[in-house]
This record gives structure tokens, sequence and C-alpha cells, in this order.
């Protein structure tokens, strides 16, 4: 089966034009964003190859999972990359009324507060409602989405494709969206690489969303 990546639309960005989806700017400079960890099986392995490569980066944490795994969330900040919520159980936004949502949302920052601060925040599956959105930017965060998914977590893309997906697309000011989950490991061990190496040649740095 050939897989064909989602554009993310134009219209979404001028519907939501206060939600951050790349960063422009005409330098060398990429974002790599990682979902849904701490996770045991692969988290550590990708602080590993981004301290290969002096790769900063973003993680955007399931409250949920930093609660089981403290000492990998620990190892996150210890190699200096950047935290975002990413709620408490990776609920979605289109099935969960206001309320709810935020309380999830703020369970998260809870935790994820005992060791840092931040207000950059990324929905699960992307998906959030127009008064979802307008109550966290009224809370002070930062809605991080992107201009690139890599699709690793998806079983009918294989470890090519993955990786094509993200240097097909891939730009000054990229918003690159990996997983540290179980689930896209086999996809993001071969693509990660590849990419840190590819755009390592090129010229470009990798760094955190400090927003």
């Amino acid at each position: 089966m050939t897989f064909t990546p989602i554009k993310t639309p134009l219209i979404a960005k001028k519907l939501f034009p206060n939600y951050v989806w790349d960063i422009p700017t005409t330098k060398k400079v990429v974002y790599l964003t990682f979902d849904d960890g701490p996770t045991p099986e692969i988290t550590n392995w990708t602080l590993n190859i981004l301290k290969e490569y002096q790769a900063e980066a973003t993680f955007f944490c399931i409250g949920n999972n930093v609660e089981k795994h403290p000492e990998i969330f620990e190892n996150i900040l210890n190699n200096g990359h950047v935290i975002g919520n990413h709620t408490q159980n990776h609920i979605k936004g289109w099935k969960n009324n206001t309320k709810d949502y935020l309380t999830d949302v703020n369970k998260a920052k809870e935790i994820i507060s005992t060791k840092t601060n931040t207000n950059l925040f990324r929905p699960p599956y992307g998906q959030i409602t127009p008064k979802q959105g307008k109550n966290l930017i009224e809370l002070g965060y930062k809605i991080i989405m992107w201009d690139v998914l890599s699709f690793d977590w998806d079983k009918q893309v294989n470890k090519e494709t993955c990786l094509n997906n993200v240097v097909s697309k891939t730009k000054e000011g990229s918003i690159i969206v990996f997983h540290d989950s179980l689930k896209a490991s086999n996809n993001m061990k071969y693509a990660l690489p590849e990419v840190l190496e590819y755009f390592s040649k090129k010229g470009y740095v990798f760094k955190a969303l400090n927003l």
C-alpha cells in the first residue's frame, strides 16, 4: 500500500492562527518533538541518539506516564530538553467536554510542575475544540501543533516511508512530530537517526521550543 502523508491544511492555520504550526525563520533550524512518553522501551534510547547529534528537542509528556516513570522523566530534563503537557490520560478533545478536558490537562500540569514548569501544550491526536483551545490560551498555554508528521505510529507505514515523510516535508522552522512510544518504536528507531544525520550534514541544527 502506498501511503501519502496528510499535509497540514493551510485552512487550519488560517482558522487557528493562535496555535503554533511552525517557527518562521530563514535559519537552518528545525524542531523535533516527541509525544506520549516517557516510555521505558524507547525514551532513553531517544535521549542517547539526540545526545550523539547534540540535538535539543521538546517532549510532550503524558502525566500518567510521568507518574509511572519519574526517573525517565528526570533523565529528559537532565539532558537539557524542554517539556510540554500532553494531558494526563491522552484524551481526545473532540470526545470530552471542556471542563473535563481542562481538568485532565491540569492534572498533568500538577505532576509535571513538581520538576519543571511549562506553558507548552499539544493536544493528543491533534484533537481540540475551539472552546478548549481558547480556554487553554487564556490560562497561558501555547498550543503547539506541527507542519511535519512522521506517522511513526501507523502500522500501515513502513520505516522507509516514515523517514521520507519527514525528509520530504521538512523546511527551515519546521515542527516535526515523532513518538517515544512502544507502538512507534520500530519506525522511529530507523527514521530518527537518519533524520538527524541527513539534516546535520546539510548544516541544520535541532532546537527545543522555548516560547
